[in-house]
């Protein structure tokens, strides 16, 4: 939207009124409002981590699993009570599943990778000791050709 055209001297008219110069003035602090600050946001992140999702929190991610985005939205509609406060949740678990099926984050992701390390890890030397064995009894290593 174009800037309102400069007041002129005349009463009457598209530019009617008094000339004056315009001040800066500092922002409100309503215009703050709802805004969550640092501290906050870490606080509610490092719960999220430990206590992990509520029970219809993990439903909602089930039914999203299985595309039934719609019953999701129903479901986090009467759990929360309104349509727009749904619409939100549902956008949150959709990037919670993202994050899972990426593997970016979150303390699930993280106790899975961990696992896995552990079962490659448990691979790599129940192999070594596999190929180990089969080196020792091999013909050439006990002496017979």
């Amino acid at each position: 939207m174009p800037p309102p055209p400069a007041k002129t001297v005349l009463f009457v008219g598209v530019n009617e009124g008094h000339v004056i110069t315009e001040r800066e003035l500092p922002p409100r602090p309503s215009a703050s409002k709802g805004k969550s600050g640092r501290r906050t946001w870490f606080v509610r992140h490092v719960i999220r981590e430990v206590a992990g999702l509520a029970p219809y929190e993990k439903h909602i991610i089930g039914l999203l699993r299985n595309c039934r985005d719609k019953r999701a939205l129903k479901l986090a509609k009467r759990k929360l009570g309104t349509h727009r406060r749904a619409k939100k949740k549902r956008e949150g678990m959709l990037d919670v599943l993202r994050r899972m099926r990426g593997g970016g984050g979150g303390s699930t992701t993280t106790k899975r990778a961990a696992h896995d390390m552990r079962e490659k890890r448990m691979r790599i030397q129940m192999s070594k000791k596999v190929t180990a064995r089969l080196i020792i009894s091999h013909p050439i290593w006990l002496g017979k050709r």
